[in-house]
């Protein structure tokens, strides 16, 4: 398990994680970072730990949010799929449905061909 330093607030703290994951926990770590820094700007020095507090809320809203907008897209992917699964049942009726008259059309035809030719041979 890798090891890596963090600075959260001035406070630099050594995080455990997966081997490979050492740049995606630093750069977590600079996004919380930047956060502080944009309340702190905001807000001015009101204490670290509520700066942290503030931050730690802020990403959980966005989080929230964001897991709404997923449920909200998982469930107009499932209409659309609902709605293709439609369209190529309606298509493949219609695919049947044309398959049959043209071979309908084409019986005619060739009993058509038929009388014209059975016509032709009793004339001459």
């Amino acid at each position: 398990m890798a090891q890596v330093p963090i600075t959260i607030a001035g406070r630099t703290y050594r995080m455990a994680c997966g081997e490979g994951e050492e740049a995606h926990l630093e750069g977590l770590a600079a996004e919380l970072e930047g956060r502080i820094s944009e309340l702190r700007s905001a807000f001015g020095e009101i204490g670290d730990q509520r700066l942290i507090v503030m931050a730690a809320l802020a990403f959980a809203d966005e989080r929230f949010e964001a897991l709404k907008k997923v449920k909200t897209l998982e469930a107009r992917v499932e209409e659309l799929q609902a709605a293709q699964a439609n369209v190529e049942a309606t298509v493949g009726h219609w695919a049947v449905e044309a398959t049959a008259a043209i071979d309908a059309a084409a019986a005619r035809l060739e009993q058509t061909v038929q009388v014209l030719n059975a016509a032709g041979r009793t004339e001459g």
